[in-house]
């Protein structure tokens, strides 16, 4: 009787270990404007200007390779520099 129990409990799971290794990853980004996943660097934009009032900001934003995916995929990764400069009338 105990036997019996066992062989089904085995088979069910053995089935679920084997579908648990078919699942595709999904690298995803709730942003891609801050990070996306795969392809090639995406194409960064020339540095822009804000007029803050009494002041301007000049706001620089670079993409880098931070690492990869298991399946080989590059993770790419936007930083972004802000400085105080002289605004142009």
């Amino acid at each position: 009787m105990q036997k019996l129990r066992i062989i089904p409990l085995s088979v069910a799971v053995f089935s679920l270990a084997g579908c648990a290794t078919q699942l595709q990853p999904n690298y995803t980004s709730t942003d891609p404007e801050q990070m996306r996943v795969g392809g090639a660097k995406p194409v960064e934009s020339e540095p822009a200007i804000h007029n803050l009032g009494s002041y301007c900001l000049q706001v620089s934003e670079k993409w880098k390779s931070d690492s990869e995916t298991p399946d080989g995929q590059t993770i790419w990764s936007k930083d972004t520099l802000r400085q105080v400069v002289p605004c142009r009338h």
